[in-house]
This record gives C-alpha cells, sequence and structure tokens, in this order.
C-alpha cells in the first residue's frame, strides 16, 4: 500500500471530536425529552410526531451536505484546492435555496401535513405539535447551512471547529430549555425556541469561520451568490441521491410511527423516548459514518482504492467496538434510565423492552447497514445504494412493521423487530457490493458524463 493518507493522529482528531458532537447531541435530545415530558404525555406525543417531520427535513439537508463534502474531499485527495473551494461556495449557495423553500412551504402547510401523516390524533396532541412545528420550520435554513459548513470542515479533516460549535449550541440550548419550561412554563414553545436560537447562532458562527483564508477551503462572499452549474450538477448528483434515500427512510419511519400511534399516547411516548435513549447505540457509528464519509473520499480522489477499504474495515471495527460496549452498559442499566422520564408502567415496560432488544441486534447488524455504505456513496456509487435502502425501507421495515403489529399482534416490539429485518437485508446488500469493484468506477462514469 502507498503512503497512507491518513495517521492513527489525524484520525484521532477527526473521530474523536465527532463523537463528543455526538455525545453531545444526543444529550441534549435526552433533556430536550425529560423536559417536554414535565409538562405531559400529550405534549412528548406532539413534539415526537414534529420530530419525526424534523429528522426527514434535517436528513434531506445533511444528504446535500455529504453531496458537496464527497466533491469537496474528492478534489482534495487530487490536489486541486481551487476546484475544492469552488465546490465549497456552491454548496452554501444550494443549501441556502432549497433549506428557504423548504420553510416557507411547511409553515404555511404544517397543519395539513399533520393531519395527512398522522391523521385523526388526540387534540391536544395536536396542539403541541402545531405549536413546536410552527417554531422549529424557521430553524430549517440555518440547521442546513451549520451541516454544510460542519461538512466542509470534516473534509479538510477538522471537525474541533464543529465540536467547539456544538458545545455552545447545546448550552444555550439547555439552559433556554431550562428557562422557558421551568421558569416561564412556556411547554413545547419553551423547548422550541431555544433550539431556534441555537440553530442560528451555530450556523452564523460556522460560516464566519469558514470565511476566513487560512483554511484550505474557504468561503468567499462573491463566489457564494454566483452559481456554477456544472459543479452543483455534481454535488446533486452525490446528493438528490441520497436525500431521496434518507426522505424515503425517514418518510417510511413517519408510516411506521402511524401504526404506533394507533395503539394509544403510552405507546407513542415510550417509542419516542425509546428513540431517545436507542440513539445512544449508535452514537459512536452515528460520528464514524461522518468521518468515513471525509476519509474514503480523500482516498477515491487519490485513486487509492486499497486505502480507501483500509479505514473502511478499520474504522468500521472501531464503531462495533464502541457500539457494543454502550450497548451492554445500557442493557443493564435500562431500569435506572427509564426513571428519568415521567412514562406512566404501561409506557415504561413497552420501552424498556424495546431498547434492550435494540441493544443487541445493534451490535450484529447496524454498523455493516449503516457504516459501510459510507464507503460506497464516496466514489459516487450513490444510485445503488438509494435503490436498496429504499426497497429494504418499505419492503421491510413498513410492510414487517404491518404484518408484525396487526397480524402476529407483536405491540410495540414488532415494530422494531420490523427494523432489524431492513437492517440485516441492507447489511447483505451492501457487503455483496463493497467486495466487488462497480463502485470503485462511479466517480469515473460521473465524470464522463
Amino acid at each position: 500500500m502507498a503512503t497512507e493518507l491518513f495517521s492513527k493522529k489525524s484520525l484521532k482528531r477527526l473521530i474523536f471530536p465527532l463523537i463528543i458532537e455526538q455525545i453531545l447531541a444526543v444529550t441534549v435530545g435526552m433533556a430536550d425529552t425529560i423536559m417536554v415530558s414535565s409538562v405531559g404525555e400529550a405534549a412528548v406525543s406532539g413534539v415526537s410526531l414534529v420530530d419525526m417531520i424534523n429528522v426527514l427535513l434535517i436528513n434531506i439537508f445533511a444528504a446535500l451536505a455529504t453531496g458537496g463534502a464527497v466533491i469537496t474531499s474528492q478534489y482534495l485527495g487530487a490536489h486541486a484546492p481551487e476546484k475544492a473551494r469552488s465546490s465549497a461556495n456552491q454548496l452554501i449557495l444550494s443549501s441556502l435555496v432549497i433549506s428557504a423553500a423548504v420553510m416557507i412551504f411547511t409553515y404555511f402547510l404544517r397543519s395539513a401535513l399533520l393531519r395527512l401523516i398522522f391523521g385523526s390524533i388526540a387534540d391536544d396532541v395536536m396542539q403541541n405539535a402545531l405549536t413546536y412545528f410552527a417554531i422549529s420550520s424557521f430553524s430549517y435554513p440555518f440547521i442546513a447551512l451549520y451541516n454544510s459548513c460542519a461538512a466542509l470542515f470534516r473534509s479538510m479533516g477538522n471537525s474541533k471547529i464543529s465540536m467547539v460549535t456544538s458545545l455552545i449550541m447545546n448550552a444555550v440550548n439547555i439552559a433556554g430549555n431550562a428557562i422557558l419550561v421551568f421558569i416561564f412554563h412556556m411547554g413545547v414553545a419553551g423547548v422550541a425556541l431555544p433550539s431556534l436560537i441555537s440553530r442560528v447562532l451555530g450556523a452564523l458562527m460556522l460560516l464566519v469561520l469558514l470565511h476566513r483564508r487560512k483554511h484550505e477551503v474557504y468561503l468567499t462572499y462573491r463566489s457564494c451568490l454566483l452559481p456554477k452549474w456544472a459543479i452543483i450538477k455534481r454535488i446533486l448528483h452525490i446528493g438528490i441521491p441520497n436525500a431521496l434515500e434518507n426522505s424515503m427512510f425517514q418518510l417510511g419511519k413517519i408510516l411506521v410511527l402511524s401504526v404506533v400511534a394507533t395503539m394509544g399516547t403510552s405507546a407513542i411516548a415510550a417509542n419516542a423516548v425509546s428513540n431517545t435513549l436507542a440513539s445512544w447505540n449508535i452514537l459512536a457509528g452515528g460520528a464514524i459514518n461522518l468521518a468515513l464519509v471525509s476519509v474514503s473520499a480523500v482516498c477515491v480522489g487519490a485513486g487509492e482504492y486499497k486505502q480507501a477499504r483500509y479505514y473502511t474495515k478499520k474504522l468500521m471495527k472501531i464503531a462495533i467496538g464502541i457500539t457494543a460496549v454502550i450497548s451492554v452498559l445500557m442493557f443493564f442499566g435500562m431500569p435506572l434510565l427509564i426513571k428519568m422520564y415521567n412514562l406512566g408502567p404501561e409506557a415504561a415496560k413497552m420501552a424498556i423492552e424495546v431498547v434492550r432488544f435494540h441493544n443487541i441486534m445493534v451490535i450484529l447488524f447496524w454498523v455493516p447497514s449503516f457504516t459501510l455504505p459510507n464507503t460506497l456513496r464516496s466514489a459516487g456509487d450513490v444510485i445503488w445504494t438509494m435503490a436498496v435502502a429504499i426497497l429494504s425501507m418499505w419492503v421491510f421495515r413498513v410492510g414487517a412493521s404491518y404484518l408484525f403489529t396487526y397480524e402476529f399482534n407483536l405491540g410495540l416490539l414488532g415494530v422494531w423487530a420490523a427494523m432489524v429485518v431492513d437492517w440485516i437485508f441492507r447489511a447483505i446488500c451492501y457487503t455483496c457490493r463493497y467486495r466487488g469493484h462497480k463502485w470503485e468506477m462511479a466517480m469515473h462514469r460521473q465524470r464522463e458524463q
């Protein structure tokens, strides 16, 4: 193998801040849920329903950011810094335009969207959802800009900046939640407003930092406002399939949530808390997913596919190891963890059951189904990953959820079991693709078009 593109030190410098950032994100998510739970189960349910839509939209923005980061990283690997800077500026322009359009659409159609997706739900849950959705929608452009800027810093191997920014954002968010929920008793609005403020702050901080010319990739106001369609096309070639994959994935989860909604408020609340706790399981995997996009894209840009495979295996082993440790600790600590939430006995029992199930399955199947495809995407092999993900989502996660719930009467556990079937199918497909060589030619095919 040629000289290693990433030393152990550089990998640690990239991955460690990302893990800290993921811990901060999960911690704030838990804090939000705990604070909202003090208002009642209707508030928890309303927020959880909207958050399913929010996650769908945020993942679309993240997919676009990934597209820009992949192209930028490939140019850096190919030692073409001017092209890397140009792609960075076009990513910011694209992110801003698309997210602003989404903000306008969701704000004015929020009531219709909630009723279309979730149908008939209790009035108090709907009112909380509408309030939370209205405030959340204003944060979309800032989420998109933050994701894009953070992805560009990761392309340069610098994740410390986004970690520090995330620390500041989360401190503002938690402090704001505590003040507005417990002192001013603002309910779900008291959770939504600090999130909006922190996202505005984070986006502005990273935008300012990215304009500094000391960085290998930096922004210029003129370039950010002038579209270059050839570069935007390359970004969208990666971003659109990735966005479709993520949006279909989240849309499927929303449809699955509509199944959960028919089980009653206790099941909705238990599912919301379980999702928050289960996010700790995939904390390391989420961080390494972000790192692997940049690492493998640089290797691909340099034409070092052997190194791309080497770092993929190395990072996957790290992800599985950390995931296993976290999962074992959570499995035995669930009775204590669940006491942090004001759930009724029925909801608490369901939450413990599904999270323990998740603790076991995530060690076996999550990393090959969600970490491995990032190497394929970084080479531009986005159509295959999109097709597998969408097929698996609709056939297994959605289809099996209805089957396990209504035919086998497994309740909330059936929904989570269907999710694992989805993981297994993805893992098999992505592993088979990775072992071949077609994905290595994807970038060259794209450039020839």
